[in-house]
């Protein structure tokens, strides 16, 4: 999946490229042929106001006049050898003109950034020089600004596309998940019922109680994994339950199994009843798995101390470890399925966890803290 994902991008981000570069190349290359032919007009401008001022002619002066009047979008602007305005100009706003008075020195000096003057010489003797400033047509500045515009829509494509992509891969990831956990509970569901079948047969035969018993509570334990699993193919059902309760069972089962090296606590700061909407088996999985983690983390000696805090909107529940703690570079990576640090293991302890608390309770699960060598601490939020 991670594959695929990974060639949608590179495929996706060579396509934007090609089109970006080629859009870049060939709006330069129209910019610079209507920017030539802007000067050609803004020429041929200068050319007829040359002309009406040499001729006396009615026929030459309605020529150049038509000439001059063809110009409706490059804006232009006279001026003395000493670039002051000579109070003549072409397609600007009339009315900014008359309010501003500094308004036309304004429009030269930003007209002098972008193009070179067309200089007309009036007068020989003595020398009289004036210039012809002009800008850019609105064509002409759209053309420059189209690569920007076409960026910007191939980037929201490109981010669209990767949205679909990644939702119908958690999709597609959620309902193999859904599948896996549905199978694993059917086929734990025939063996499950006939040891059940056998444990009783054992109960009734004198001299077999003990036997029967450790076998009991294996099948119990079975019929426990089986549940979990029935539970993540399926929608949960929350109810309000203790939380203090669910933890210190958890702690009771796991404490049984740890040595007598590593410490328990549970900092509930005096409250006994601290209720909040969860599903009890799911939940305990939740707590298994971080205790679980914790004692492999601390190699058989450490302490866990498990806080708990009670908000009116919400209970913190907070798991910490004196453990090895884990790297800056693997914090991003723990929740993600098949990520281990173990030999043993498969690393989907965490990533259901997240999982179970996140999507079924609504809640969040997170490292809060973590330190190489000194310990982890996991957080628990959930909503009241």
């Amino acid at each position: 999946m991670f594959t695929q994902i990974l060639n949608w991008r590179t495929g996706l981000a060579a396509i934007a490229i090609a089109i970006v570069t080629g859009t870049i190349f060939y709006s330069n290359y129209l910019s610079k042929k209507i920017e030539q032919d802007e000067r050609k007009k803004v020429n041929v401008w200068v050319e007829s106001l040359k002309t009406k001022i040499a001729t006396e002619d009615p026929a030459t002066i309605n020529f150049a006049n038509m000439i001059a009047a063809d110009n409706q979008e490059i804006p232009i602007i006279e001026t003395d050898e000493k670039d002051n305005p000579s109070g003549i100009s072409k397609n600007l706003d009339s009315v900014l003109i008359s309010k501003d008075s500094l308004y036309l020195k304004k429009k030269v000096a930003e007209f002098k950034q972008l193009h070179d003057p067309l200089i007309v010489e009036i007068n020989k003797d003595p020398l009289i020089i004036n210039k012809y400033y002009y800008g850019d047509s609105d064509l002409l500045q759209e053309v420059r600004y189209y690569p920007i515009v076409q960026l910007l829509i191939v980037a929201l494509f490109i981010i669209i596309t990767l949205i679909t992509v990644t939702i119908r891969n958690k999709s597609t990831q959620n309902q193999v998940w859904a599948g896996m956990a549905k199978e694993t509970a059917h086929q734990l569901g025939t063996p499950l019922s006939s040891l059940q079948g056998w444990v009783e047969m054992l109960k009734e035969n004198p001299g077999n109680e003990k036997i029967a018993a450790e076998m009991s509570k294996d099948v119990d334990r079975l019929k426990l994994v089986s549940d979990r699993f029935g539970k993540i193919g399926s929608t949960p059902q929350l109810e309000e339950m203790n939380l203090i309760e669910q933890i210190e069972n958890m702690v009771t089962y796991i404490r049984r199994r740890a040595t007598d090296k590593v410490s328990f606590t549970l900092h509930n700061t005096g409250n006994h009843d601290v209720t909040a909407l969860i599903n009890g088996h799911l939940f305990d999985w939740v707590i298994e798995n971080l205790l679980k983690n914790a004692l492999d983390a601390m190699d058989g000696k450490g302490a866990i101390d498990i806080y708990i805090k009670n908000d009116p909107t919400q209970v913190t529940i907070d798991v910490a470890d004196t453990g090895k703690g884990i790297s800056k570079h693997n914090l991003s990576k723990v929740f993600k399925p098949g990520f281990t640090t173990k030999k043993r293991g498969w690393g989907l302890g965490l990533s259901l966890s997240k999982r179970i608390i996140e999507q079924y309770h609504k809640g969040e699960l997170f490292v809060k803290t973590s330190e190489p060598g000194k310990g982890t601490t996991f957080r628990i939020v959930l909503k009241k």
